[in-house]
């Protein structure tokens, strides 16, 4: 592993002497702009590993995505060879449908301490509720950036990660809201703790996520990733590309419905990534509102 050839991927070639908040943040976003959040290999009938040599392989060499587990275990490696001070923390993400956390650990996350101040750091959300710099962890504080309103909310050790949803304009269907959004309008996203965690620990995640039919991320082919103007989204067969504040504080989200054959072509084209195996789309109706589908 070669931290040049992951600068080339992810298309940085500034100064990294040192191990400061504005290397981390520029580092940071050109690996969400370069990186896409996906889970293709599921749907590939590939087996993902979760080992940091097989990762990088994959994103860096074979410039495919990943999910929260890989994508996220790269950019912690990459980090700690520049020097930072960084640790992996574990996860649970708010599930709608059941109104409350997941009751197992099931996402991972970075934290960085830079002079005495610990930021999160998380590639692996994708979608529309992806921060797009390092968050300082701070109760109670609204932490504003192009993707929206971030805040951390702590309570007996627990801290809370929680978003204001944005106004979107999709123009076959209406047209944009308006006002300021309503406190139901803060989606929650995960609690954690800052007890620090080995990969090793999401081994068993990494399995079930794979073989549980349950899983959302069996039932949806997914592959998003952040450009500096939004979001490319392709889950199934829909293509959704979201501009953010393409009016005052209002989104424009426009959707496309693919064939099989435009599927791999945008895949290329858009997010940069060439199967070696042919894709199954799929995306089962139904389902609780989540990132991917944009709600």
């Amino acid at each position: 592993m070669n931290i040049q050839e992951y600068f080339a991927r992810i298309s940085y070639n500034e100064s990294h002497k040192d191990a400061d908040l504005q290397t981390l943040t520029v580092i940071f976003q050109h690996h969400l702009w370069a990186i896409p959040f996906e889970n293709l290999s599921m749907h590939c009938g590939e087996t993902i590993e979760l080992d940091l040599q097989a990762t990088y392989n994959k994103i860096v060499r074979k410039k495919r995505g990943g999910w929260c587990l890989e994508t996220n275990l790269l950019l912690f490696w990459a980090l700690e060879e520049l020097g930072f001070d960084v640790c992996i923390l574990g996860g649970n993400c708010y599930e709608p449908a059941e109104r409350a956390y997941a009751d197992e650990m099931n996402h991972i996350l970075l934290k960085v301490v830079i002079k005495g101040n610990s930021y999160i750091v998380d590639a692996g959300f994708g979608g529309a509720y992806q921060s797009w710099q390092p968050l300082i962890l701070i109760s109670g504080k609204d932490q504003p950036q192009t993707p929206g309103i971030f805040r951390f909310m702590e309570d007996n050790g627990t801290w809370y990660f929680e978003n204001v949803k944005r106004k979107r304009y999709i123009p076959e269907e209406s047209e944009p809201a308006t006002g300021t959004p309503e406190p139901g309008n803060i989606r929650k996203m995960y609690k954690f703790t800052l007890q620090p965690r080995h990969i090793n620990d999401f081994q068993e995640l990494n399995t079930s996520l794979q073989l549980s039919p349950d899983n959302i991320l069996q039932k949806k082919s997914i592959c998003s990733l952040q450009t500096p103007e939004g979001i490319y989204a392709l889950v199934g067969w829909t293509f959704t590309e979201v501009k953010y504040n393409y009016m005052e504080d209002t989104d424009l989200v426009q959707i496309k419905t693919l064939t099989d054959e435009e599927v791999e072509k945008t895949l290329k084209d858009k997010f940069g990534v060439v199967l070696e195996n042919k894709l199954t789309p799929i995306n089962v109706r139904g389902l609780p509102p989540n990132l991917v589908d944009m709600s």
